[in-house]
């Protein structure tokens, strides 16, 4: 008998908001990459977790936990 487990998530969903709370666009977390829909947007634009890190450690700036 198999035992009963949860399903993992496909993806995370994340709405970005400016300072008045308007929506700006949403930003989509998957085990594969980071997608980003600009707000009111059709489509997707994704990079590769790879290539999220690498531009990450470029542009990013390091923070404090």
């Amino acid at each position: 008998m198999a035992t009963n487990s949860f399903r993992p998530k496909k993806f995370e969903d994340h709405e970005i908001v400016d300072g008045a709370g308007k929506v700006v666009g949403h930003v989509r977390v998957k085990p594969s990459g980071v997608l980003w829909s600009p707000k009111n947007g059709k489509g997707w634009y994704g990079v590769t977790l790879e290539d999220f890190a690498e531009f990450m450690e470029k542009k990013g700036i390091k923070q404090s936990k």
